[in-house]
């Protein structure tokens, strides 16, 4: 049992690793995408316009 364990914990920590880093790098694909620049600094005026 313990065997087992232990193999999963390392298989969890190694993929888990690697999903947070592939998933960390989309998003800041996305974030840094130059087409999605209009759309950003739209969002970020937002809170300064008066309706």
């Amino acid at each position: 049992m313990p065997e087992t364990y232990k193999l999963l914990a390392e298989f969890a920590q190694t993929w888990g690793l690697a999903y947070f880093v592939a998933v960390f790098l989309m998003v800041l694909i996305y974030a840094l995408s130059p087409s999605r620049k209009s759309r950003f600094d739209a969002a970020a005026r937002m809170p300064l316009q008066e309706d």
